[in-house]
């Protein structure tokens, strides 16, 4: 997520450019760049990534955004933005929601400038900003949240505590890849202009 994973495919340019702004912003705000931070996160006592945050932020009256850069970058998670591919398998478990999410892929594939990124709990489709993301859930289903406005289409509805960006106004869960219709890809494709 830090420095060395701000700068693959799988990050649009605004999110490069915010990355590089933190990084920018910490050194002219507090004279010590993020080798330096990394170094000094390194010599907390604290164990968990909860009490690693309360540390800097008590000690170092950082903020939950360069804590976070810095954490990523002192404390890299094993299978960070940079492997996409170990997220996918973690993540992509169970056949039934992998169909349903390769049919999602497939309508989105030709979509110009599009950026696909990987995360912990969901696949996510940007081009200036994210316009798209699905997640696994139970039963071999799977929701999707949109870019749209939830009455755009019957099925839609108000996202819930679904995770995945602010600006994704609209979801629908998915019982099999067919759902995944002519209706739902003039959705994805007005999702993806909207960003």
């Amino acid at each position: 997520m830090g420095a060395s994973g701000a700068g693959g495919d799988h990050l649009t340019e605004r999110q490069k450019k915010w990355f590089a702004s933190v990084e920018a912003s910490l050194e002219r705000d507090t004279g010590k760049a993020l080798p330096e931070w990394v170094a000094i996160a390194r010599t907390c006592p604290e164990t968990t990534p909860r009490k690693r945050v309360e540390w800097l932020r008590e000690h170092y009256g950082l903020g939950v955004n360069r804590i976070a850069h810095i954490l990523s970058e002192a404390f890299p998670p094993e299978m960070g933005w940079d492997d996409a591919a170990g997220l996918r398998a973690a993540l992509w478990s169970d056949p039934a929601s992998t169909a349903i999410l390769e049919a999602v892929e497939a309508t989105v594939a030709g979509f110009d400038g599009l950026v696909t990124g990987q995360r912990k709990g969901f696949s996510a489709w940007s081009r200036n900003f994210q316009f798209a993301a699905v997640r696994p859930i139970k039963g071999g289903r799977a929701r999707l949240g949109l870019c749209v406005s939830p009455d755009a289409d019957p099925r839609l509805e108000a996202p819930k505590n679904e995770g995945w960006s602010e600006r994704l106004k609209a979801a629908v869960t998915l019982e099999s890849p067919e759902q995944v219709d002519a209706r739902l890809k003039t959705l994805l494709k007005t999702a993806f202009e909207n960003s």
